[in-house]
This record gives C-alpha cells, sequence and structure tokens, in this order.
C-alpha cells in the first residue's frame, strides 16, 4: 500500500488548505496525523470508510474536515480556520482494521505516507 500526500504550504492564520491522500488499496481505516518538531505524532482527524464514519481531535474539531472519495482512491483533510499552532508536518495513515472509533495513535496505523508541511504564521 503506498499513500501519497499533497496540498500542504504557507498560509495565514484564518487561511483554508485542503489535503489531499492517495492510495494504491482501499483500507477501511485512515487518518490523519501531525507532527511538530520535538513533540509526538498526534492523531487530528480519521474516517472509517466502510460507512463514513468520522472522528477529530478536540483541537480541530469544528474547523478540520475529513473525506473520501472512494472513486478516485482519495481522502481528503479540509483545514478551515488555520491557526498559528496547526504548523506542522501532516501524514495519511491506513489501516486494514475495523473502526478506531476515535483519531487513534500511531500504533493503530501500519501504512503512512511521506508527509506533507503545513505552516501557518
Amino acid at each position: 500500500v503506498q499513500l501519497v500526500e499533497s496540498g500542504g504550504g504557507s498560509v495565514q492564520p484564518g487561511g483554508s488548505l485542503r489535503l489531499t491522500c492517495t492510495y494504491t488499496h482501499n483500507k477501511n481505516s485512515m487518518g490523519w496525523f501531525r507532527q511538530a518538531p520535538g513533540k509526538e505524532r498526534e492523531g487530528v482527524a480519521a474516517i472509517y470508510t466502510d460507512g463514513d464514519f468520522t472522528w477529530y481531535a478536540n483541537s480541530v474539531e469544528g474547523r478540520f474536515i475529513i473525506s473520501q472519495d472512494s472513486a478516485k482512491n482519495t481522502v481528503y483533510l479540509q483545514m478551515n480556520a488555520l491557526k498559528p499552532e496547526d504548523t506542522a508536518m501532516y501524514y495519511c495513515a491506513a489501516d486494514s482494521t475495523g473502526p478506531i472509533f476515535g483519531v487513534g495513535t500511531a500504533s493503530d496505523f501500519t501504512y503512512w505516507g511521506q508527509g506533507t508541511q503545513v505552516t501557518v504564521s
């Protein structure tokens, strides 16, 4: 399984970005994580593709939206009202397990993309 992220960049506070994750093989659980320098990788949003169930970290609830387009083998992360504290490397992750019922931790996901940088300043 290969995951490729795109859509990162630099934006001013209050701005928006949409991250895209394209995958080669469909997996039930897809997630977005982020990691800022000196900090642990944290879950941001997750989607269980068989039913479109979604979960969000408290820090992004109401601002970020995770969605999928299975016909295009793509998962999106729409990020609105961005804040400086959203600055991080963002990673797409996938796993074949059932619903995690939350954003999960890094150990819950087997497959990872290379990351795309988001800078808010």
